[in-house]
């Protein structure tokens, strides 16, 4: 039974501090580490949401750390999402939650694979070696210039057999998906800018192996420090592990329970103590955001009657105004790249100047580039006409 209780007002100090909102971080390696993972299924949201968190907010900083320094990885991983994780943090994560996904992954490809074109794994394993050994040979290439090293690989597969969307979709994209998700390969420059989703593809090296237990147990340590207290039912939806597993990570890492205004939660043995709240802070997180994305309970920080206009019908978040620890709207970019926000509670003239300031300074940064998220949610849509 809880010993101890951390009340919501707590828990949004931790917020603010925690995630290098209240007080910004010294490099993009810092920021993502504070976030254990900064999402990266949008490539925008690696660089929006790490230069919300910068002291000096700059895109040429995150491709950087991501083409140039690779203190930066993008990874598969947690609840099968991807996300951009710091070279250091990459095994445990890879480990704890990347690995199982991989194999899965190559389970499925191969059921496709023998489904649509008739392949077994050996064939399979042939295709991946001339592939892995032409990308050794040009040290990066496209997708297409690979089809051209390999045309085992231009092969098509038919994409959802009799529903109105059928397609025909070449077999290049799942391979390298799964050789990616293995650490086989790794993803390089983007083919535009950093708003593109096209990678030139890179040879990887896998990741060290680690007992799936110690990982998961590191993993949940890392979690706590970032975003504790957290309920089990939090964890379980985070990682996409089994109740199972949670239970014995939360165990290995000697978490203690603490009472929450709704359920149960814990945290670290040594992170019972209350932190100070933090000078008033304003903030605009991108779409998909690790910040409101962190928790599956969200009341204490998201209330419910904002969801229906900040999230789309599939759970995404889209754009959020932060005023200390709570959501109170959400924000876009008008057609010529200025931010345009919209609060859906009174905060008041200091909070409305302070949140005025923060769109400024990203303004100021992001020099007119227009982001449209990947998953456009009510607001979002309505502000940016």
């Amino acid at each position: 039974m809880p010993t101890a209780t951390i009340d919501d007002d707590q828990r949004r100090a931790r917020l603010g501090a925690r995630h290098l909102l209240a007080t910004r971080g010294p490099s993009v390696e810092a920021v993502a580490d504070a976030l254990v993972g900064v999402h990266a299924t949008d490539p925008a949201t690696v660089y929006l949401s790490t230069c919300a968190r910068l002291d000096h907010p700059a895109t040429a900083d995150v491709d950087a750390a991501l083409y140039d320094r690779r203190t930066l990885v993008r990874l598969l991983c947690m609840r099968r999402t991807m996300f951009a994780v710091t070279a250091t943090t990459a095994p445990v994560v890879h480990a704890a939650a990347g690995k199982p996904i991989a194999a899965k992954e190559r389970r499925n490809l191969l059921t496709h694979l023998a489904d649509g074109v008739g392949w077994d794994a050996d064939r399979l394993a042939e295709v991946e070696d001339a592939t892995l050994e032409a990308l050794r040979r040009r040290g990066e290439a496209t997708a297409v210039e690979l089809t051209r090293d390999v045309p085992a690989l231009l092969e098509q597969v038919v994409v959802a057999p009799g529903k109105p969307y059928e397609t025909r979709q070449n077999v290049s994209s799942r391979i390298l998906r799964v050789l990616a998700a293995e650490g086989r390969t790794r993803r390089g420059r983007p083919l535009g800018t950093w708003l593109s989703s096209q990678f030139r593809w890179a040879p990887g090296t896998p990741w060290p192996d680690i007992d799936p237990a110690e990982a998961r147990a590191e993993l949940i340590r890392r979690r706590l420090a970032a975003y504790g207290p957290d309920t089990e039912a939090d964890l379980k939806w985070w990682t996409g592990w089994t109740l199972t597993a949670v239970r014995r990570a939360l165990a290995d890492v000697g978490a203690v329970p603490v009472g929450l205004s709704t359920g149960t939660g814990h945290v670290l043995p040594d992170d019972l103590d209350p932190v100070d709240r933090p000078e008033p802070w304003a903030a605009l997180l991108p779409a998909l955001d690790s910040t409101p994305m962190g928790w599956q309970a969200r009341d204490w920080y998201l209330p419910t009657r904002h969801r229906p206009r900040l999230f789309d019908t599939a759970g995404n978040v889209g754009p959020t105004v932060w005023w200390n620890g709570t959501v109170v709207g959400g924000w876009a970019q008008r057609p010529d790249g200025e931010p345009v926000w919209h609060l859906l509670d009174d905060v008041g003239a200091d909070a409305t100047a302070a949140i005025a300031r923060e769109a400024q300074r990203m303004a100021d940064w992001i020099g007119g580039t227009r982001v449209t998220p990947r998953f456009r949610t009510p607001l979002e849509k309505e502000l940016s006409t």
